[in-house]
């Protein structure tokens, strides 16, 4: 399930070091604090030390996801045809951003919660559309796009967009914000390296990594990034908390190997090749199509 959201698990990101577990494991051992002794505590640090707290905490805990998994079940090496399959896994994930985005922020409006309704409104914004990028790159492949979509729906995506929709339609919302930290920070893992090398296993002159190239280090997350972090860290502990466990239980699912396993070449090969489109004519009116 890991790769199939087009993470770069082998990145030095991941430290393997007990420490790192042991503080990512802060959302289940320091209950007994007090949470208005943890926010006396937070009052007397600069806004710097702040962020840089609140940013260690979520790493930490995607780090401890990463090291609770600890499999050596590794997906199948890319291909040009497992491209596909990655972006149709990232378009069934990016369609239900914006509007699973736009429902939270009307919840955190409606207890009150105005940053956080902001935030989320931002959200919904930034990620508009994206969908259509995935939709574009499967084109670009010599693909019908819509309908290699409906017919390939990566598990990895069910399950990630089955918990975003749990974490928006909870009575507290606050889930969703470490779901999208969780989200974002994997994808800065990667960079123009790993783009290119994308990039080399595809037919020449084909311009298919346009929502990759969104979606990584290279791209608007590391800002995006940012910005939660700024918003996290002005919460309450118990909220700090909360954010921080949905960070590790994101990632634990981005990390943990699909049940059924994944799908051979020889599956993928079989449901494409019907897909495929026929003539240049057919792909320059289905992408004017899609860019509509």
């Amino acid at each position: 399930m890991r790769n199939d959201f087009l993470i770069n698990t082998d990145s030095a990101c991941f430290v393997r070091d007990e420490t790192a577990i042991k503080t990512a494991n802060y959302t289940s051992r320091h209950r007994s604090s007090s949470t208005k002794s943890g926010d006396r505590f937070a009052s007397n640090m600069s806004d710097a030390e702040k962020i840089a707290q609140t940013k260690n905490l979520l790493d930490r805990a995607i780090a401890y996801a990463w090291h609770t998994v600890k499999s050596d079940h590794r997906p199948p090496t890319l291909t040009s045809t497992r491209w596909v399959w990655r972006l149709a896994g990232a378009y069934h994930f990016s369609r239900h951003t914006s509007r699973l985005m736009e429902e939270a922020a009307q919840r955190f409006a409606a207890s009150g919660r105005q940053s956080l309704a902001q935030w989320a409104k931002q959200k919904a914004r930034e990620e508009a559309g994206h969908d259509r990028l995935a939709l574009l790159d499967i084109q670009s492949m010599g693909y019908e796009a819509e309908a290699v979509v409906q017919a390939l729906v990566p598990s990895a995506a069910t399950v990630a967009v089955d918990y975003f929709i749990q974490s928006v339609e909870a009575i507290n919302p606050i889930n969703c914000v470490g779901h999208s930290y969780a989200s974002e920070r994997l994808g800065t893992f990667q960079g123009e390296e790993y783009i290119q090398s994308v990039e080399a296993l595809l037919p020449p002159g084909t311009h298919a990594t346009r929502w990759l190239r969104i979606h990584t280090g290279v791209g608007a997350e590391v800002k995006h990034i940012e910005d939660t972090v700024e918003i996290v860290a002005e919460m309450t502990l118990e909220d700090r908390i909360c954010v921080a466990r949905a960070c590790y239980e994101t990632a634990l699912l981005r990390f943990t190997p699909p049940k059924e396993g994944y799908i051979s070449d020889e599956e993928l090969q079989n449901v494409l090749k019907p897909l495929e489109l026929n003539t240049c004519l057919q792909v320059g009116t289905n992408f004017q199509k899609l860019k509509k």
